[in-house]
């Protein structure tokens, strides 16, 4: 493009809510005259515009701020006049762009920043350059950077970014832009309020969540919700939508979120699961006031207990389970339901001993038994377990149902708002006749308003906990933490980032339409956070690997020290080692010629010379190569992984998984062990570059060509295999069921 004439001043246009401030600063900076304005027909899909008098123009910020400091007066400033700077500054560019972006993926590239900038004063060098420029604008007008600045986690970025912002350039193209007395403009460059970990409405709303709502009855600074688990297993992704949507209400209208264990079912309750629920929570990041137990409130239950059945609110009832459940579906009223006050009372001792009398007896309510809602048709408030409870032992024999103590205690607790899944929906009723009655016999309980939500539900998934506790009950699954189970845990050690669970759990919002989600979106996101920061490294299948001589290859082993992300310099650095022999894998070498040209990755371009193939299998198994320096990658079909033979190499156990269940959404009457995946384990051995012997727990890479892993087991001793969990990149390919 012919660059404009003297004196042409060209236009800079851009929509009001997506502010070039970098361009600005730029122009400012070098001294480039720009006459720059919102444009009024602009979306949110139109790229900021610079237009020359000539009809030419630059779309995008990437080309907008590099010819600001190419084109002013003092074009030297903001590039540097070494060569080497110079291609770092365009390097940063690049990576700030499509890395610095609104959402909640912001949190690990402004860690990765703010450990670059521990001991730097800016990007590249020793004064201010266009790297600088860009990242002071990406975070200037992205409404999620003012949480984060303040959330103290960032120092060093922090201190960076002040500094930029007092640069005269940079402070007078903010000011120039929200002066164009603009709402909206305004808005672009203001913090917004924020939800819960690192996200936030505006974001939300954007990302089609539904928290454009308002509960009822609430007033700021007096709700209290509450998330209330049952210790009966692990929290799954269902309890993390309920656990987050109470902090984000709690903290909506600045009020306070209580962590409460329904543990009223001492036969299905383990400590275990009281401790890994409270990690699981610890890993949302929730900010509960105060964590209880409904245990706490057992001695009052009994006091209120006793009361209900002298007003004539509950009787006891020894009709046998079965028959119980089709009279209620029949509306036939029990044969109990009008015994005496005395006569209930009598029971109620029975009941608290634990005695034989007592634990054919349950205690109900006495609602409406011609009801058109099961829920209200005389349910169960109190029943005999005599397995010992993990906090009270043996002291109770009688406990209280859920139905029964929620409402109490949800009262007595002071939760102005008990947010519920849409499923219990017809339990309002109930639970609304509850506290009244309670109410009257306990007097100065509060009011508690229910505000219901859809469940979560995934394609080829079950949620219900006594369904997963049969798969870990059969040996289907390691156990709770399985990778392939939908729990926190699971999701979490396959390499879910907990930043990209809470940004699909809040995108979700408060709605109350039921949908089954596919798991591609959830993982596309995580994709989204762990790509732009994820050391790459080089595996091979050990299977059928080919060995392949370098005729003109090196005489002597050559380590080469190279970016363990060419992206992201705060990956660090990784040798590669080159020798004349390497392995290629099977799959690779049957794709290739005798006399083709093809691409080593990381190496050059070679020439295909011989082949020799297994007599009985027609399969590769040497190949002869020649080097070609000169070759243009481009113009290649094959890009080739590939591992120098050597005995440097660390053995790998690349791991995949399959969906537990086949059919995408199980029928309410289905029998869901019926639709098992036969397998959903798959285990491949391969050899790694040397680099991942220091790799931990936890940590996340990618293997060239192959995907994202996490490192489920670390290199402890020699001969022992890392194991890497295979994490999926939300693509349907990899979403799919695996063949059988």
């Amino acid at each position: 493009m012919a660059a404009p004439g003297v004196g042409m001043v060209p236009t800079l246009t851009f929509w009001e809510r997506n502010v070039p401030f970098a361009s600005m600063a730029a122009a400012k900076l070098a001294g480039a005259a720009v006459d720059a304005h919102p444009d009024p027909t602009a979306t949110k899909e139109t790229i900021a515009t610079l237009a020359f008098p000539s009809g030419e123009q630059l779309v995008g910020q990437p080309l907008i701020v590099r010819y600001m400091a190419r084109a002013g007066t003092l074009q030297h400033t903001l590039y540097p006049t070494d060569a080497l700077a110079a291609t770092q500054v365009d390097q940063w560019i690049d990576y700030i762009n499509s890395a610095v972006v609104s959402g909640s993926n912001l949190e690990p590239v402004l860690v990765a920043l703010d450990a670059y900038l521990r001991f730097r004063t800016y990007m590249v060098g020793h004064a201010i350059t266009l790297a600088d420029v860009v990242l002071w604008g990406q975070l200037q007008g992205n409404p999620l950077w003012k949480k984060h600045k303040a959330g103290n986690k960032v120092v060093h970025l922090s201190r960076w970014f002040d500094h930029v912002t007092a640069v005269p350039g940079c402070s007078s193209a903010a000011d120039e832009l929200l002066a164009m007395d603009s709402k909206k403009l305004r808005a672009a460059a203001a913090p917004t309020i924020a939800v819960s970990g690192n996200s936030d409405k505006q974001a939300n709303a954007e990302a089609g969540g539904s928290f454009d709502i308002q509960l009822p009855g609430a007033e700021e600074g007096k709700v209290v919700t509450r998330f209330p688990p049952e210790p009966s297993g692990y929290l799954h992704i269902g309890h993390a939508k309920a656990a987050l949507l109470n902090q984000y209400f709690a903290d909506m209208y600045k009020g306070k979120l209580i962590v409460r264990f329904d543990d009223t079912n001492p036969s299905k309750e383990k400590e275990e699961f009281v401790e890994n629920i409270l990690k699981d929570i610890k890993d949302l990041g929730l900010r509960y006031e105060r964590l209880t137990y409904t245990s706490d409130y057992f001695p009052q239950m009994v006091e209120l207990g006793e009361k209900m059945i002298r007003a004539g609110n509950l009787y006891a009832d020894d009709t046998p389970v079965d028959q119980m459940r089709d009279e209620r579906m029949k509306h036939i009223e029990s044969k109990r339901r009008n015994r005496t006050v005395e006569e209930n009372l009598h029971a109620w001792e029975e009941m608290k001993k634990g005695s034989e009398e007592g634990l054919t007896t349950c205690m109900r309510f006495k609602l409406d038994m011609t009801s058109a809602n099961g829920t209200m048709r005389d349910p169960v408030a109190y029943r005999c377990n005599l397995s010992p409870h993990g906090r009270t032992g043996i002291k109770y024999k009688m406990y209280p149902t859920y139905d029964c103590a929620c409402p109490f205690v949800d009262s007595l607790e002071g939760v102005t708002h008990a947010l519920r899944t849409s499923e219990y929906r017809d339990r309002e009723e109930q639970y609304y006749w509850v506290l009244r009655t309670m109410q009257k016999l306990w007097p100065g309980l509060p009011n508690v308003h229910i505000w219901d939500y859809s469940r979560l539900n995934f394609v080829n998934t079950l949620l219900s906990k006594r369904k997963l506790q049969w798969f870990v009950d059969e040996g289907r699954v390691e156990g709770w933490f399985d990778p392939r189970m939908p729990t926190v845990q699971g999701i979490l050690r396959r390499g879910l980032r907990i930043e990209a669970l809470r940004e699909f759990i809040l995108m979700q919002g408060a709605s109350r339409n039921v949908t089954f989600q596919e798991w591609d979106k959830i993982w596309s996101i995580n994709k989204r956070m762990i790509d732009p920061v994820c050391p790459r490294h080089t595996a091979i299948e050990t299977k059928g690997y080919v060995s392949v001589t370098m005729t003109n290859g090196p005489e002597a082993p050559e380590y080469l020290t190279v970016p363990r992300h060419k992206k992201y310099a705060p990956a660090g650095m990784k040798t590669q080692l080159r020798t004349s022999t390497i392995w290629l894998e099977q799959v690779d070498a049957k794709e290739l010629s005798e006399g083709e040209e093809v691409t080593l990755m990381d190496w050059g371009n070679a020439f295909v010379r011989t082949i020799i193939k297994d007599a009985n299998s027609s399969t590769p198994c040497s190949i002869t190569m020649e080097l070609n320096p000169g070759g243009d990658p481009k113009k290649t079909k094959w890009k080739l992984t590939w591992l120098a033979q050597s005995d440097e190499v660390v053995p790998l156990n690349l791991v995949d998984f399959d969906y537990l269940i086949n059919k995408k959404k199980v029928d309410e009457d289905e029998d869901f062990k019926e639709l098992l995946t036969p397998v959903t384990k798959f285990e491949v051995a391969a050899f790694g570059d040397s680099n991942m012997r220091t790799l931990q727990k936890g940590d996340i890479i990618q293997l060239e060509r192959k995907g994202y892993y996490i490192v489920d087991v670390p290199l402890v001793k020699a001969g022992q295999p890392i194991v890497l969990f295979s994490i999926p990149d939300g693509r349907a390919k990899s979403q799919a069921l695996k063949p059988q």
